[in-house]
């Protein structure tokens, strides 16, 4: 990683993608004194909130590399695709990184999953990678391709982490409780019911799978398309009016990736209007509880979820409990 050389990308064919109801298995969490590596997956990066991210893990008492073209930039994105991908590559089969921290979203992501070598990061012992937002494409890839759990949470180059009034304190909070050893997700509490679901479905526990509206449309079509069976669904998007949400609900329907969801969760809708109007009518039909409201995804706070760990929807409480493990082994 930092003042390494980048070798070039191996583009293996990648093994077969795997059933996204199946547990995955979840990395090590982190302890005072591992190190992290930066990577920018997406777009380009603004130096002085990186800075600001970046002392915020050296104050959780982490070591951190940074990716050779982290501050690289080509028009909308952090610098070429192939750089892009052997900083990622790189730094999640380097035996000594416990945790790769993408800096920010934006867009990009999707144009390095052919350019990754799975069969080398599957071979590769399973940690941390936490991104939201864009990232959501490696959500996506590392639960079908790798079978590890991952984090969608804040990152450290965004205004929440790595603006000038310091972090959002709860999104901080809640991230150092999800990154490291001993760490306790609280519940997350949304503000609404929105679709009741069947009756006897006040609580419900399945894998966390989705993540942004948007890339998840996105990846229809794709090896990497979403398969909600069994699954509790995650959803959440910036920017987006009602109508395009609408559209994105619509082509995922009927692209199937709903096809037996068990409950959603809709996380934030920042600057998108009102959509829940929307969202309850193309959810309602499935036939299961949608919960609304959850601070996750975009704006403050970003609270941290694990995807692909069980998570448990109370229709009561309008919460979503994450849990890091399979609940029989779970703390």
């Amino acid at each position: 990683m930092e003042e390494r050389s980048t070798r070039g990308v191996d583009h293996g064919e990648a093994p077969a993608a795997r059933p996204i109801s199946r547990m995955v298995r979840g990395p090590r969490r982190l302890r005072p004194g591992d190190t992290v590596a930066l990577v920018a997956p997406a777009g380009p990066v603004d130096p002085v909130r990186l800075a600001r991210g970046r002392e915020l893990l050296v104050e959780l008492g982490l070591e951190v590399v940074i990716g050779a073209h982290l501050l690289d930039r080509d028009g909308f994105l952090a610098g070429a695709d192939t750089g892009r991908a052997a900083d990622l590559q790189e730094a999640w089969c380097d035996p000594g990184i416990a945790a790769v921290v993408c800096a920010r979203g934006g867009y990009g992501t999707t144009r390095l999953l052919d350019l990754l070598d799975w069969e080398a990061m599957a071979a590769a012992e399973p940690k941390i990678l936490l991104g939201s937002s864009d990232i959501t494409a490696l959500h996506r890839a590392f639960a079908d391709r790798l079978g590890v759990a991952t984090l969608f949470g804040p990152m450290p180059a965004t205004v929440v982490m790595g603006g000038p009034e310091g972090p959002d304190q709860d999104s901080f909070a809640s991230l150092k409780a999800a990154l490291f050893e001993g760490g306790h997700l609280a519940p997350i509490i949304g503000d609404r019911l929105l679709v009741p679901g069947r009756a006897g479905d006040a609580v419900v526990t399945g894998p966390v799978v989705g993540g942004n509206l948007a890339l998840l449309a996105a990846l229809c079509g794709t090896p990497y398309a979403l398969r909600a069976e069994g699954c509790v669904v995650l959803l959440e998007d910036v920017t987006e009016e009602p109508y395009r949400i609408d559209r994105m609900l619509t082509q995922l329907r009927q692209a199937g990736c709903f096809d037996g969801a068990l409950a959603f969760a809709l996380g934030s809708w920042v600057e998108c209007g009102d959509p829940l109007p929307v969202l309850a009518e193309r959810l309602a039909p499935l036939g299961v509880p949608v919960i609304a409201g959850l601070p996750v995804g975009h704006g403050a706070p970003q609270l941290s979820v694990w995807m692909g760990a069980y998570g448990v929807i109370d229709t009561e409480l309008y919460s979503l409990t994450n849990m890091f493990r399979d609940p029989e082994a779970a703390p």
